[in-house]
């Protein structure tokens, strides 16, 4: 099969190669997929996982990619919930990666069924950012009717996501970024825009959420927006700002399968809409990862017509 794989930890994207490798074979509870629309973060190629195994050895060349939509064609040994022939999205584990390619083996329990009516380029741009919105603002955030977000980078492939989930949760969300950014901001659902280039932060007032997808300055910043009893969520790593009688919660998003089927049936009925900036071919993919102008949104790779 067709895959991108990489070796050097240093060359980032560029680094990628379109080569041959062996199909996948399913071992005990998993489903091999036949992709067809797939999705990777770029910030992969800092994650240990995608150079080394649990045991920390070497496991290159490695075929990046978590996200991924497509057809289940085998079934491991085990395996329950899914069938053979059943159109299927989520995401892989970390560790073996494997979506900038024709087929991957995947734990059945990390892929949830794409209903016929949603195209695979959507089911492959929903998951990760839909379960990072989802698990920010519910799971961690525990985020209720009426009260107030701010979601930083809200144009983006996850902050649009949040600001939408949000919105729709009864939230009242004011949305960051740069200030070409504003209209696709409020676009996705921002009542208000901070620009973060040339608007001062702090004036937002307080704020009982703030979910931060940037890090560093702007989270310790952020930690100072947010009403006592509040809490910051940030999927930027690990933060020493803590705001005053509140929560700071640094995550790292789980599979789940039920939270899949409630995004994607907000999908079906028009309430939520993903944010793809830009739709490559597997061959394509090397160069849409290393685009030569600024893309928002998700770009996803078409991996069969």
């Amino acid at each position: 099969m067709k895959a991108i794989v990489v070796t050097d930890r240093t060359a980032g994207t560029a680094g990628m190669t379109l080569v041959e490798r062996p199909e996948p074979q399913a071992a005990i509870n998993d489903v091999v997929v036949q992709i067809h629309a797939s999705g990777f973060t770029s910030g992969e190629l800092t994650w240990p996982s995608t150079w080394t195994d649990r045991l920390d050895r070497d496991r290159t060349p490695s075929i990046p990619g978590q996200e991924l939509a497509g057809v289940v064609t085998a079934l491991g040994y085990g395996t329950t919930g899914l069938s053979v022939g059943q159109r299927v999205f989520g995401l892989s584990d970390s560790y073996r990666g494997g979506t900038l390619a024709e087929y991957v083996a995947v734990e059945s329990r990390n892929l949830a069924p794409l209903p016929g009516d949603v195209d695979f380029t959507v089911g492959a741009s929903v998951a990760m950012p839909g379960l990072t919105a989802w698990q920010g603002l519910f799971v961690h955030g525990r985020l209720r009717e009426g009260q107030s977000v701010l979601v930083h980078g809200a144009a983006g492939a996850v902050g649009s996501m949040v600001a939408q989930l949000a919105r729709l949760a009864g939230a009242y969300v004011i949305g960051t970024g740069r200030a070409a950014d504003r209209q696709k901001a409020l676009d996705f659902g921002a009542q208000e825009f901070i620009d973060l280039e040339n608007d001062v932060l702090e004036d937002v007032g307080g704020v009982d959420l703030v979910f931060d997808v940037i890090g560093g300055g702007i989270t310790k910043r952020s930690a100072g927006v947010i009403r006592p009893g509040g809490t910051l969520v940030t999927i930027a790593g690990p933060t020493e700002a803590r705001p005053a009688d509140g929560l700071a919660i640094d995550f790292v998003l789980v599979s789940d399968r039920a939270q899949l089927g409630e995004i994607v049936q907000r999908v079906r009925d028009g309430r939520l809409r993903t944010n793809i900036g830009n739709i490559a071919t597997l061959g394509d993919s090397v160069a849409a990862f290393n685009p030569t102008t600024r893309i928002v949104g998700k770009t996803i790779i078409r991996v069969r017509p």
